[in-house]
């Protein structure tokens, strides 16, 4: 029996393969200290859980709308719009389980076999992944290095651009690699959108995890409404990571494109997570500050100790919860060629399990430095404390 060729095409979330090789390494006695996964080590919110229970005591566990229960849906625009200065339509949110079926489910709706979308690279490994399984070519555009983090390449995005070409995938406040856009860089990718007709997917899974300054959309700039879906996700902001639950924003075709897709797919998301979306939307937002409180003193200490260590340097981003410094001369300093190499002998040297840029994306032409990514939101600061400490010992003592 053979199975289906575009299974070939088919990647994954390669921080999942770091994590097994460390649960592997822990399970031998060894202790870790989990900086590749960027899961969230903070409970669920009282009011929310209390919101999930109550509705599962209310019945609401069977079937439900597969654009998602009216009530969320008026939520999540009000909430959506009112933090984007936009007027949503409730008819053009449709709730999914969890924001990456987005990403695919966009593609479903806009892309034809053959055509190419424009995706980040290093980004998720998800874009990729699922343009090339679902039949697209994928065209990754790069980021440069600058003083305070990274900026799109513009001109390769640009040159990247070819008559088949659909659709940009546009992560702001970025993963693995934390960049922000300018609004100048913002108003130039809106700009040649519009230029070459282009549908944009804007992963705006961290618009609300930043320590200063202030979100914008790309979606509510001039003439980019009707050509942008929003992707959103509860994950990050209400650290509702294994509940599953977000949504898409789009104009009306396109949503009803993907609600027929979620009927035909998992028929609906699960009822009472949505009530519980409801509860973390409406209700008391301090359990948000607090967390985002907590991040940043984990961003300070992960800056400011990978910072100390020997070849290795990182600006301080302003968003997320990743980091991605330069190693290349730590690398050097311990004789070591490759990243893959780096990581195994990090973990096992020091227990530090880190993701590295080979788990975004192949490097691109050009590329000459060795970069890793740190995630701090699933540690907290005394074992960053003390992984980095030992990070920093390893490197130093050389070959």
């Amino acid at each position: 029996m053979k199975t289906a060729r575009r299974l070939d095409n088919l990647g994954t979330e390669t921080a999942f393969r770091v994590a097994q090789a460390a649960a592997d390494w822990k399970a031998k006695g060894n202790e870790v200290f989990p900086f590749h996964l960027g899961d969230l080590n903070f409970p669920l919110a009282g009011h929310i859980v209390e919101a999930m229970e109550q509705a599962i005591r209310d019945g609401k566990t069977g079937y439900c709308p597969g654009p998602g229960i009216p009530e969320l849906r008026e939520a999540l625009a009000d909430d959506i719009g009112s933090r984007r200065g936009m007027t949503i339509d409730p008819a053009e949110v449709v709730v999914t389980t969890g924001g990456k079926p987005v990403i695919t489910k966009f593609l479903q709706a806009v892309m034809n076999p053959g055509e190419g979308v424009l995706y980040p690279n290093p980004g998720f490994p998800i874009y990729e992944s699922q343009i090339e399984y679902l039949g697209g070519t994928a065209l990754p555009y790069r980021y440069a290095p600058t003083s305070d983090g990274f900026a799109i390449d513009l001109d390769h995005l640009r040159a990247s651009i070819d008559e088949t070409t659909t659709a940009i995938i546009y992560n702001d406040l970025q993963n693995p690699i934390s960049a922000e856009s300018t609004p100048g860089e913002r108003e130039a990718i809106a700009a040649i959108a519009q230029e070459f007709d282009l549908w944009v997917l804007s992963d705006e899974a961290y618009f609300e995890m930043r320590y200063r300054g202030k979100s914008q959309s790309i979606a509510a700039l001039p003439g980019m409404r009707d050509r942008t879906v929003i992707l959103y996700t509860f994950s990050k902001k209400y650290a509702m990571t294994g509940s599953r639950l977000g949504c898409a924003v789009a104009p009306k075709e396109v949503a009803e494109a993907i609600s027929l897709m979620n009927t035909n797919d998992e028929s609906c998301t699960n009822q009472y997570v949505q009530w519980a979306g409801i509860a973390a939307l409406r209700g008391p937002q301090g359990p948000v500050g607090q967390m985002l409180e907590v991040l940043r003193k984990r961003r300070d200490a992960t800056c400011r100790l990978l910072n100390e260590i020997p070849g290795m340097s990182v600006a301080t981003p302003g968003s997320t919860f990743y980091v991605f410094p330069d190693v290349t001369e730590a690398m050097e300093a311990k004789g070591i060629a490759t990243l893959a190499d780096f990581t195994t002998e990090a973990l096992h040297a020091t227990g530090v399990s880190f993701c590295t840029r080979e788990h975004f994306g192949s490097p691109q032409p050009g590329e000459e430095r060795s970069y890793i990514r740190l995630a701090y939101s699933g540690i907290d600061e005394t074992a960053i404390t003390t992984g980095l400490g030992r990070l920093k010992e390893w490197i130093e003592a050389g070959r």
